[in-house]
């Protein structure tokens, strides 16, 4: 049980990678806050944890999209509350997309909304739970990432763009939290996933052509365990 006694926030719990991630960290013993703004699916992930007998997770409907600083700060003292003061991890796995497009079909709105889920909600959660990453005694944030972050085509424009500004912010994050040896924080990039995004993304593909969910779970228990204490700042390809 690596994650046993630890409590790990999941953004984007309701299905795909996020959902993935909270069980597999569920199975392992760390009880999950599910944070995602779809309740049915929500639901669903929540009870699938209760029947495998794994520690009861808290589910918050959360609109990662309109948050603004007194929403992440309401979300933090709710969490604060319910666990008694505890987090020691934050799975950032919400993410929003629109379509494969040339700029010119594209617009202001949706590169703001790209960003607003991509990029800053995850700033605005990760700072409104730093007192509490900081009471832990080992604590990890893992930001879910893209290739295109770093490798720049044709048609990911916003998506991309918003993905490579999570990649910066990870690395701010880390460096200026490398005075304290009990945070850390990195970006996983899963790759081809049988996930609801990437079946957007890429609707020609075979499903031969994409691995299980279930094949990067482990990383994220990694990532979340005493295991990877004193890796940070680190874009890790799946």
């Amino acid at each position: 049980m690596k994650l046993q006694n630890k409590v790990i926030l999941v953004t984007g719990a309701s299905q795909g990678i996020g959902a993935e991630a909270a069980r597999a960290c569920a199975a392992e013993g760390a009880t999950v806050v599910l944070v995602a703004r779809h309740q049915k699916k929500l639901e669903k992930v929540y009870d699938e944890i209760v029947a495998a007998g794994w520690p009861e997770p808290y589910a918050v409907v959360f609109d990662l999209l309109t948050a603004e600083e007194k929403e992440f700060a309401q979300l933090a003292a709710t969490v604060a509350e319910a666990t008694g003061r505890r987090l020691d991890g934050i799975i950032h796995s919400a993410a929003y997309f629109y379509a494969l497009s040339p700029l010119d079909f594209q617009t202001v709105a949706e590169w703001v909304n790209q960003y607003r889920i991509n990029t800053v909600a995850p700033m605005g959660l990760t700072r409104a739970f730093l007192p509490l990453l900081q009471a832990s005694e080992d604590a990890s944030v893992v930001f879910v990432g893209e290739s295109h972050s770093e490798t720049p085509q044709a048609y990911w424009g916003g998506f991309g763009a918003s993905k490579a500004a999570l990649n910066y912010l990870c690395k701010v994050v880390a460096d200026e939290w490398s005075r304290f040896p009990n945070m850390r924080a990195n970006v996983l990039i899963p790759g081809a996933v049988n996930s609801p995004q990437r079946l957007k993304t890429h609707p020609g593909e075979a499903n031969s052509e994409r691995r299980k969910l279930s094949d990067i779970a482990p990383a994220f228990v990694y990532w979340q365990s005493a295991e990877s204490k004193g890796r940070s700042g680190e874009i890790v390809y799946l």
